[in-house]
């Protein structure tokens, strides 16, 4: 995804972007209906002036799974058939794409119709358990989840690394697109990367829809995690970490920090945490083996800056 020459603060921004890719054998049949992003309001500011200004369009989309309601969740609508697909696999609903026929989203009722091939064994067993997340747009983890990480196998440390000059690059490309946070706040941002080649990009009004959205987008494209950077603007609680793992990612950057129980599942994972991470500062908080250290490059470059 080539960088933006214009980033014009009245430019529309884009809450999804992503190289164009083949889809997967087999993938679903999605229906693309985004919404819109912004709604523009009246304010009155701290000098008592009135004036216009654009914020996030926040709204509810009902999931149905084969005509059962499912969850609602609170999205910003950029990409809303992908964040259900993401959804129904971060939650181990489904194991694979191929797994859904269709989903179809109707903002006019405000509900995503999935359907399945062959259905969803033991469905009302695994959405009976629910655990209550840090989740901002979304509230509850379903099922054996968190139970399942147990399976994730990632990379070795000497095939999946990240150089600082290339964390700096990304870290770059994060500040500098035109995004609806710079534009209206009020949202999350999540990316992939392959090496400083961003993939995709995604936004909503929390960070798990942000990152749901990634895992579909990469499950319709056949997009594997092993060699790639998950970035993130959201802090990295054991939720978060859990959906890293669970889409293969090995490497994951927040602009915020990691609490304990993230930081606790990553280390048991073998997955490199990089937090506070913004221009060329950051913390790796573990999995150090991964990480390729150039601080005197990078303090050549701040002297050149």
């Amino acid at each position: 995804m080539a960088p933006r020459e214009d980033d014009a603060e009245d430019e529309t921004p884009l809450a999804f972007d992503a190289v164009p890719l083949p889809r997967r054998a087999g993938a679903p049949r999605l229906n693309p209906a985004r919404g819109p992003l912004l709604r523009r309001i009246e304010i009155v500011d701290q000098h008592g002036e009135r004036r216009d200004i654009d914020i996030p369009a926040e709204r509810p989309l009902t999931v149905f799974v084969d005509k059962r309601e499912l969850v609602t969740l609170m999205t910003l609508g950029a990409a809303p058939e992908l964040l259900v697909l993401g959804y129904l696999l971060n939650q181990d609903l489904v194991r694979r794409a191929d797994e859904v026929e269709s989903i179809d989203v109707d903002w006019s009722v405000e509900a995503a119709a999935v359907k399945t091939h062959r259905g969803i064994a033991n469905l009302a067993e695994k959405t009976a358990h629910r655990v209550v997340t840090t989740g901002c747009g979304q509230g509850t983890v379903f099922g054996d989840a968190m139970a399942q990480i147990g399976a994730v196998r990632l990379p070795a440390a000497q095939s999946a690394r990240i150089a600082q000059g290339t964390l700096a690059r990304i870290l770059e490309q994060m500040k500098s697109r035109n995004s609806v946070h710079r534009h209206a706040g009020s949202v999350h941002g999540c990316a992939l990367f392959r090496g400083t080649e961003m993939l995709v990009f995604a936004e909503d009004v929390g960070r798990h829809n942000a990152i749901d959205t990634i895992a579909g987008w990469m499950a319709v494209h056949g997009v594997d995690g092993g060699d790639k950077v998950f970035y993130t603007t959201g802090r990295l609680t054991s939720e978060m970490v859990m959906k890293s793992a669970h889409m293969g990612v090995p490497i994951v950057v927040s602009r915020n920090g990691v609490t304990a129980m993230g930081h606790e599942l990553a280390t048991k994972l073998g997955m490199t945490l990089f937090g506070r991470a913004a221009n060329r500062h950051f913390l790796c908080y573990c999995g150090f083996e991964r990480f390729d250290a150039e601080p005197l490059a990078q303090a050549q470059a701040l002297v050149a800056d």
